[in-house]
């Protein structure tokens, strides 16, 4: 059967993408769509096309906007045709009007076609069953029809009696006083007060309480005009099981019919279908995962808290902006379904630790956010967000295993410069990325001087973007000393950027924003293209071919899929002897990603390539576990060589870690070498390289070359 479909909606691109999404139904003729601009061209073909069933409606357009189109609509008498709003407008009032006005269900702009398809479905069925039902009551009304034509009792009531009691709905006949005369077999089994024995119940008796008076109203209505029926959009009446039930009615006066003698109400019961509604308006508002409220009701929710502040300056109160910090781990390496559960464990925890006046919401993804209402002060907020801190450090159990997080958390609190809650929430994200930025597990407030930050982070990232094209980039090399004959054996490429207004800007600026967009990994390819080119042509300008080079591989770099195929490329590009290439992780990055590291690391180990483990002694890692890494080097972290001549602790820490990698056959580098007398002390614990600036600071590649011709000893 043809369903014929009207869309109203000034995008031009939308009849494209809903011809081609439903193009099959189409040929065959299953469905027919009528697509115009806006509510005005939508209302004339309505009076030419009485057969459209579905209509999608957009509410912001031009000369007549959607929610005035179904205002129009509504006072147009179209039983069956049901509307679905396409809008980008998520917000609770304009859904709730949009409800008022007669709208059956909506969708949000930007348009997901799976939804789309799913919603005209579920909607062409409801047309179906209004069309059922109508038909249903046409039968009624015809039957009441009937019995006007009747010339005898027994002929009208046979009829009459056979409609009533194949009728889906309930059908009592009343007396002026509301007093029961009849009621048909349903009425009787659904109630189960009505039987043959004792009809003479009113029906004030099952409404409920709250309805008694629209009831008894429309019933003198019908009884004061009885040539105009009365209609009840919705009241509730009791079953046999002392459940409320929804229904609406029709009340028609037919006192004077001599074989009706009374008021025919005709119940209809729309339970289902209003739980369906309710249903439909909860998932709109809540996060389907959580439960918790979403975005667009956490906005609705903080759009009247700001209402209420502006009104009352003593009504103040918080936002708290969460994300969780490694949240991506979990799901990389515990699997989505174990993310899931984190969330949920979170969200679970978030709720039992709020007030009952507060918000908590899920925003998306591990983010979310908590209104607190009636905040006395900014150390208020901050005890909270130090007390949810604490509460998500504890562990949870995810999958009979022990799982651990922290939380980024901004916080902002309300204030007379805040006229819109987007800007509030703006904010709160801006002091959580603060927090993110500073070292992760902490918290931090808002303050106007994050603007600017911003402002500049952003000026940052797009001139960052342009640097590589720009030549803007260049490889510092800081030498790598054997320490037992003190000669230059390897460097360690460290990139610069020399921008172009700034001058020279450190990497401890402009790397986190590389590695946060993802810029990291152009970056570190052309970093090893460089470098593995630079040490080639050493190798071969002084006949160094036991020449080694040192290029950082960023955790970025670990997530693509052909890591490993790269490498080999740029060594055989740049003629580079895989041996001469040693390649530097974090221990960080090792322990976030331990299978997929492992894996990499291993087929890199193959090639004959030489891994270094960076910084060592400043993450969580152990001796212990690196030994299960193809690991051949690692560099001590400068914090301990810097201060071992000074600091007995850390001097100790140096021994131990290269006693112990010692009897795991790996070499050590020690890092941050800045004096003599460092330079003694590591040689008398035996380690074998160094790296510092007592011996040199990062140089540009012409004056390594010079390091390198010098062939000074220290």
């Amino acid at each position: 059967m043809l369903a014929k479909i009207l869309v109203v909606d000034d995008e031009p691109d939308l009849e494209l993408l809903i011809c081609q999404k439903f193009r099959k139904r189409i040929k065959k003729q299953e469905l027919e769509f009528v697509f115009v601009h806006n509510g005005i061209e939508a209302l004339e073909i309505l009076e030419n096309e009485p057969d459209i069933e579905l209509i999608f409606t957009d509410i912001n357009m031009p000369k007549m906007d959607g929610l005035t189109f179904l205002k129009k609509l509504s006072e147009r008498e179209r039983l069956t045709t049901k509307t679905v709003i396409i809008s980008a407008y998520g917000d609770l009032k304009t859904i709730r009007k949009a409800m008022n006005l007669g709208a059956f269900d909506f969708l949000t702009k930007p348009l997901d076609l799976y939804d789309l398809e799913i919603t005209l479905n579920k909607t062409l069925k409801a047309v179906q069953d209004s069309k059922e039902a109508l038909q249903q009551k046409k039968l009624v009304e015809q039957a009441h029809a009937e019995l006007l034509k009747q010339q005898t009792l027994r002929e009208s009531e046979k009829r009459f009696r056979a409609l009533i009691e194949n009728s889906t709905d309930i059908i009592m006949i009343l007396n002026p006083d509301g007093k029961v005369i009849y009621s048909s077999p349903l009425a009787q089994k659904f109630l189960d007060n009505f039987d043959k024995n004792n009809l003479n119940i009113s029906i004030f008796n099952i409404i409920h309480g709250n309805d008694r008076q629209l009831v008894r109203h429309t019933l003198q209505k019908v009884v004061e005009n009885s040539s105009e029926k009365q209609y009840i959009k919705e009241f509730k009446i009791k079953n046999e099981q002392q459940n409320w039930q929804i229904f609406e009615a029709v009340f028609t006066n037919l006192t004077s019919d001599s074989y009706i003698e009374g008021i025919v109400v005709n119940c209809h019961n729309i339970t289902d279908r209003k739980i369906a509604e309710e249903k439909l308006l909860h998932d709109a508002f809540h996060d389907s995962l959580t439960q918790l409220p979403n975005r667009a009701l956490f906005m609705d929710r903080l759009s009247n808290a700001l209402a209420r502040y502006q009104r009352h300056s003593q009504d103040k109160f918080a936002v708290i902006f969460i994300d969780l910090d490694r949240f991506k781990i979990v799901n990389d390496s515990l699997g989505h379904n174990a993310g899931d559960r984190l969330i949920i464990e979170v969200a679970n925890r978030l709720k039992q630790d709020m007030r009952d006046d507060d918000s908590v919401a899920r925003m998306g993804g591990d983010e979310f956010a908590i209104l607190l209402e009636y905040v006395k002060s900014e150390e208020n907020a901050e005890y909270i967000a130090q007390r949810i801190q604490k509460l998500l450090q504890l562990p949870f159990y995810i999958n009979e295993q022990e799982v651990y997080t922290s939380a980024s958390i901004g916080i902002v609190l309300s204030n007379k410069d805040y006229q819109s809650p987007t800007d509030i929430l703006r904010d709160a994200d801006t002091a959580m990325y603060r927090a993110k930025t500073l070292g992760k597990a902490r918290q931090e407030v808002f303050n106007t001087s994050m603007y600017a930050d911003n402002l500049a982070q952003l000026k940052l990232e797009i001139d960052l973007r342009q640097a590589l094209q720009r030549n803007e980039l260049e490889l510092y090399y800081q030498p790598i000393i054997l320490l037992e004959t003190g000669l230059i054996c390897g460097f360690e490429a460290l990139i610069r950027w020399k921008h172009p207004e700034r001058g020279m800007i450190s990497p401890n600026e402009f790397i986190p924003i590389a590695e946060e967009t993802g810029l990291i990994i152009p970056i570190g390819w052309w970093t090893l293209q460089q470098a593995c080119q630079q040490t080639y042509n050493w190798q071969q300008q002084f006949s160094l071919q036991s020449l080694t080079i040192s290029v950082n591989l960023s955790g970025r770099q670990f997530s693509q899929s052909k890591l490993v195929e790269q490498v080999d490329e740029i060594l055989c590009c740049t003629c580079l002897d895989h041996h001469s290439l040693r390649l530097e992780i974090t221990e960080t990055t090792i322990m976030e990603n331990e299978q997929i590291v492992m894996g990499i690391l291993s087929e890199l180990k193959a090639m004959n390539i030489q891994l270094n483990i960076d910084d060592f002694g400043t993450g969580y890692s152990s001796l212990s576990r690196i030994r299960n890494f193809p690991i051949d080097t690692l560099k001590i972290d400068r914090s301990f060589v810097m201060t071992m001549d000074s600091e007995s602790q850390n001097l100790e820490i140096t021994k131990a870690i290269i006693s112990l990698a010692s009897n795991l056959e790996i070499d050590v580098i020690a890092e941050g070498v800045e004096t003599a007398s460092q330079l003694a002390l590591l040689r008398d614990l035996n380690c074998k390289y160094g790296q510092g600036y007592f011996f040199s600071k990062p140089v540009d590649s012409s004056q390594a070359t010079k390091s390198i011709a010098s062939a000074k000893k220290w």
